[in-house]
């Protein structure tokens, strides 16, 4: 990721926050909450450890193909479960992101990819403007739908921290706000 570096050590913070509270919700008792936990904690964690600032960690070569193709198997597990209902789509959305931003990486001047494949990035500008602007939707309409949660999250007895929804919500809104981060530092 390029940038300036604290702001990546804050997208590190932040996603990785994130990828330890899926973990947590992976132990609820709602199979499905339990399901997308998994893939939230694999963006979270993955999102981290691609902001890493290049200054502290450059990866080796064969680590963005790797990426790609971990997002890649994400990307057709959430499609998958996409046919059970359209509230899966945005696992897809964001799996497909990050194997985007994996193959952009991967070709960036620095990665030694990009001696090979020198005009590589030649539609990134219009791929990377469409993702900015779905995500940035997602963000607010996200963070919209999360005010009234919080209102009325206490009206129901004592609920586990896997299964508080006004979290999951949270969690999904930081995971966005990171995307769009990641983006646009590209």
């Amino acid at each position: 990721m390029h940038g300036p570096v604290s702001a990546a050590w804050l997208l590190v913070a932040l996603c990785a926050a994130t990828g330890a509270y899926c973990l947590l919700r992976m132990r609820s008792a709602v199979e499905e909450q339990r399901r997308a936990a998994g893939g939230e904690a694999l963006m979270g964690f993955g999102m981290a450890a691609m902001a890493v600032p290049a200054a502290v960690f450059t990866p080796p070569g064969w680590a963005w193909p790797l990426y790609a193709a971990v997002f890649g198997a994400a990307a057709l597990r959430a499609l998958w479960a996409a046919r059970s209902g359209p509230h899966h789509l945005h696992h897809v959305v964001g799996t497909v992101a990050m194997v985007y931003v994996s193959l952009v990486m991967a070709a960036s001047p620095t990665s030694p990819a990009a001696h090979h494949h020198p005009h590589i990035g030649a539609g990134v500008p219009l791929v990377t403007g469409a993702l900015l602007l779905y995500f940035t939707g997602y963000v607010l309409l996200s963070g919209a739908r999360l005010v009234p949660a919080a209102a009325t999250a206490g009206t129901t007895g004592a609920v586990r921290w896997g299964d508080r929804p006004e979290l999951a919500r949270a969690c999904r809104l930081s995971m966005g706000i990171g995307m769009v981060a990641m983006l646009l530092t590209m």
